[in-house]
């Protein structure tokens, strides 16, 4: 009696989903209508809007060339990309429209301008309009505590819709890795669309972090620590990786700055046949005017570290490794060493993390041994590399590494992270020579840079012409070969 009652209730059920079927599917189908209709119609508004904006004056039509590029005002080395390539760009399309839209909403266009000329002596042929965003706070980690990734992602998705609703380009360039905005600026604004690729949002090494149950600055201690929450985690992490390959794959043009990068992109976008290595222009030519021999006009030894202010650089090993240098036994023989941070600042979360590390120094006992200068000219910052002996970089799997790039042109003698760019890329040997080192741990740093300061001028200054002769392939001539070269299909 009770199974046949089970069945009888089993069956009804069955038939109440099934009369739910078509009515269900019929919702769907017109909800799915009606939000292709109104996809089509901002679609169709917005390439009259195009058509409004690439007519000039005298109504001839101009391709309008756009990089997305919020934080276009800091100093580091997207940055130097972003205005190389408009340089470049502007020299072989001048009668181009060239726009960039940016967050940095406290300054004015000609202010970004001069800031580019002054760090990275920079001077664009051909004027540039600003198109300022005001939500770029959508974008900024300190708003999303936990699920980051996704948070920024989906606020850059909101980010590139105030972009588009104030100028639709014919070619859209994102020069800063927000991918998310990819399908909005192709499928909705109709443009061409390129990506220049720093670092990937999620990589196959974020991955194994979180399945390895590894402490680092992205995977927290107390998820580490338990199971379940670790397997939560990587679940978000791949179903985001999913999502990351579906987005990227939107380009028509990829370019990544390493092979590192290279790598990861392939595998998670999956599109090779438009993806080239495009190495970032570093000011070489600027640093080889060095001379040398003679190098230094103060006694002691400087170190000198290039990199912004943020989280992934790991500016605090670098503090911890100096301070047991300065512990060793051999550094009593040896001059006086002073270690100085140059980066650029974007926001308050970085002007705080440099008050942290002023406060790590302090409790190691060798804040009068430790500089910090933030947003310095670029005269300064040539300063700084001439005196310097080694530079210093700590990233763990930096996508390229434009200061170490400039260090090694510069002639300090380089001590770079053992991953990423620096060592598949950068720090390699030249015609068999050494162009400088690699090391990991507090340990390795310390003992890495007492063996540096052991040497002899003579041996450093072999390490110095090596490294020096091998930067040419990362000047800013190559870069714009290569970028122009890429992108051409952008503009057929």
């Amino acid at each position: 009696m009770a199974t046949t009652k089970g069945g009888w209730c089993l069956c009804e059920l069955l038939r109440f989903f099934y009369s739910l079927f078509l009515p269900g599917l019929t919702v769907c189908g017109t909800l799915c209508v009606c939000l292709f209709i109104i996809l089509w119609g901002i679609r169709l508004l917005l390439q009259r809007k195009k058509a409004s904006v690439s007519t000039s004056k005298n109504e001839k039509k101009q391709m309008v060339v756009a990089f997305f590029h919020p934080y276009c005002n800091a100093g580091g080395g997207g940055e130097r990309v972003l205005w190389c390539a408009l340089r470049a760009l502007q020299k072989k399309y001048p009668e181009a429209v060239y726009v960039v839209y940016t967050g940095d909403v406290n300054v004015s266009g000609q202010q970004i301008l001069e800031g580019a000329f002054r760090r990275f002596n920079i001077r664009l042929t051909h004027p540039v309009k600003f198109v300022f965003l005001r939500k770029r706070y959508l974008v900024e980690d300190s708003l999303y505590p936990h699920f980051t990734l996704l948070g920024q992602s989906l606020g850059s998705i909101l980010l590139g819709w105030e972009a588009l609703m104030q100028c639709v380009p014919d070619v859209y360039i994102d020069s800063m890795g927000y991918a998310f905005t990819l399908p909005l600026f192709k499928y909705l604004g109709g443009c061409r669309i390129g990506s220049y690729v720093h670092y990937p949002t999620i990589s196959t090494d974020m991955l194994s972090v979180v399945k390895n149950q590894n402490v680092g600055f992205n995977n927290a201690a107390f998820i580490t620590r338990n199971p379940l929450l670790s397997k939560v985690k990587l679940i978000y992490y791949y179903l985001f990786a999913f999502v990351y390959g579906l987005v990227g794959s939107c380009s028509d043009v990829v370019m990544v700055n390493s092979s590192w990068t290279l790598s990861h992109i392939l595998s998670l976008w999956k599109v090779g046949n438009c993806t080239n290595i495009v190495y970032p222009p570093c000011d070489v030519q600027t640093f080889l005017e060095i001379p040398l021999r003679d190098k230094k006009t103060t006694p002691g030894h400087l170190l000198v570290s290039i990199g912004q202010f943020r989280p992934e650089k790991n500016h605090p090993l670098q503090i911890k490794a100096f301070a047991k240098l300065l512990n060793k036994k051999v550094a009593e023989s040896l001059p006086s060493l002073k270690l100085v941070l140059i980066g650029g600042c974007r926001n308050q979360d970085d002007e705080l993390r440099v008050n942290q590390l002023r406060r790590l120094s302090e409790d190691l006992g060798i804040q009068e041994d430790v500089e910090f200068k933030m947003n310095i000219p670029f005269d300064e910052l040539k300063n700084y590399l001439s005196e310097a002996t080694i530079g210093l970089h700590t990233m763990w799997n930096e996508h390229f590494g434009i200061g170490v790039v400039e260090c090694m042109a510069a002639g300090t003698v380089i001590l770079a992270h053992n991953s990423g760019g620096p060592k598949l890329d950068i720090v390699v040997p030249h015609h068999g020579g050494r162009t400088g080192f690699l090391a990991e741990s507090e340990d390795g740093y310390a003992e890495t840079m007492a063996h540096i300061l052991s040497m002899s001028e003579e041996e450093r200054l072999q390490i110095r012409s090596s490294a020096r002769a091998s930067v040419s392939r990362f000047s800013d001539q190559e870069f714009e070969l290569a970028f122009l070269s890429s992108v051409e299909n952008l503009f057929k």
